[in-house]
């Protein structure tokens, strides 16, 4: 008779989570890791979601989680009290009494190899990737830094890129929004999942045909699409101006507008076999690792 495998502790799973996502990657302003959970507690079931909201908490509970791994934090901003007047406070307490861990791997998996702009860019197709914005990590093998940029293995037209999109992400009530011709050839594509639109210089420089990200804002993307109209008029009159040939009129980069949380799920494609394959190796012990199916998209219907 087999012998049970001892789970592995909150301790070792940080570990690893952090080897895979390291906390270096991120950006100055984030705080991912360790939120809420005792490093001596043993994990045998891990949920996992986008959004650590209320009803994820809730659905994790039932699952029996010892820890819940989401891509938001659940703490933007420094706060002051944790109690039942709150949801933030409500959330902690009902993990803590459940004895549930909550770690989350925002900016941080973003960046990593394998991470959230990675999962994308490979779920979409891309090859000969590359970080939109490299980080210089000597110590890694693969890689790294926000956004990604590749190529589709042959051209697409605009709308059939938008609309391959659509079908990786689940449902949400918004949908995409698209700026560009819908007939226009696309062949390089620039992906920052999450919000994009401070990295609209990164994407020009690059010279991508087409640039999938989400939250884009009126003005920013306002701006953005009409200096890719200019430059496109300015390089049919002569002009050698931005990244493209003198000639050649078409407009780059075209912009898809993804639901945020939608496209950012898409770190799961490799979190969820990822952790469990390195937890096994690492401790020999199989930990179940499950994935919400649940929308954490705040809108819940639209008009029009």
């Amino acid at each position: 008779m087999t012998e049970p495998t001892t789970p592995p502790t909150l301790k070792q799973v940080i570990d690893v989570l952090e080897t895979l996502y390291p906390l270096r990657y991120a950006e100055s302003w984030d705080e991912p890791g360790l939120i809420v959970g005792d490093l001596a507690r043993p994990v045998r079931r891990i949920y996992c979601a986008v959004d650590p909201t209320r009803e994820i908490v809730a659905e994790a509970v039932a699952y029996g989680a010892d820890l819940l791994i989401t891509h938001h934090p659940l703490f933007f901003r420094s706060v002051h009290q944790i109690s039942g007047l709150g949801f933030r406070g409500d959330i902690v307490n009902t993990l803590i009494a459940n004895h549930c861990g909550l770690w989350v791997g925002h900016t941080n998996a973003d960046s990593a190899h394998r991470g959230t702009a990675h999962a994308f860019a490979d779920r979409l197709g891309l090859v000969n990737q590359r970080p939109l914005e490299p980080i210089n990590d000597p110590t890694s093998e693969h890689p790294v830094g926000l956004g990604r940029i590749g190529e589709l293995p042959e051209p697409v037209t605009l709308r059939a890129l938008a609309e391959r999109v659509a079908g990786l992400l689940p449902h949400t009530e918004l949908g995409i929004q698209v700026a560009g011709d819908p007939d226009q050839t696309v062949h390089t594509v620039a992906t920052l999942p999450g919000s994009g639109d401070s990295m609209f210089d990164e994407v020009r420089a690059s010279g991508a045909d087409v640039y999938i990200t989400s939250d884009l804002r009126h003005h920013p993307a306002t701006d953005a699409w009409q200096q890719a109209l200019y430059e496109a008029e300015l390089r049919e009159r002569g002009f050698a101006v931005g990244q493209g040939n003198t000639g050649e009129c078409v407009p780059r980069p075209a912009l898809i507008n993804t639901p945020h949380s939608a496209i950012e799920r898409s770190l799961f494609h490799y979190l969820v076999p990822d952790v469990a394959n390195a937890l096994k190796e690492t401790t020999g012990a199989d930990v179940e690792i499950a994935l919400s199916e649940t929308s954490t998209d705040p809108w819940t219907f639209r008009v029009g």
